[in-house]
């Protein structure tokens, strides 16, 4: 209970004083502008706020019109993880492509697609474990592994398909 107190005027306290005059530096809304580095800054009076850009490399696949439209449709070379949340393989392999491809700079994209959601693109792609990997190019499968590989193996895979 006197903890309880103590916090209240202690919180009380900090929440009702004014911060000094040009303390806090309104932000402003600007479009953000990219330099040669991928990073974003955001000039401001008081400070500068410094972001990387995110590459897309990765994305969910949410129905098979998406699937055709990202994937098959795509003139990038695209990896697709056929996986499960409950798999714990995939778990641990998930990461690990995530990682091989974003290295690839935008060479090859991938694409997750849970087989718990998606059993007819499964069954159309002849998925029959988890984690299935292919490898599409120009709408069609040019390779395609079952399991766990390690980053070596990875990488392998993904210079093959690039070419």
């Amino acid at each position: 209970m006197a903890q309880r107190l103590l916090l209240r005027r202690f919180l009380s306290s900090i929440i009702s004083r004014k911060p000094p005059q040009g303390w806090w530096a309104p932000l402003t809304h600007r479009a953000p502008q990219c330099s040669p580095g991928d990073l974003t800054v955001t000039p401001n009076q008081a400070r500068s706020i410094y972001t990387t850009r995110v590459c897309t490399t990765t994305f969910n696949i949410q129905d098979g019109p998406d699937f055709q439209d990202r994937v098959v449709n795509s003139e990038t070379p695209v990896v697709v993880d056929f996986h499960a949340q409950w798999c714990g393989p995939c778990k641990i392999l998930g990461p690990r492509l995530e990682k091989v491809v974003a290295k690839q700079h935008g060479k090859v994209v991938m694409a997750k697609v849970d087989i718990d959601d998606h059993t007819d693109l499964a069954l159309e792609y002849e998925v029959s474990a988890v984690p299935t990997v292919l490898a599409i190019k120009n709408g069609d499968v040019v390779d395609k592994f079952v399991g766990i590989k390690d980053e070596d193996q990875l990488e392998a895979f993904l210079k093959k398909l690039i070419g």
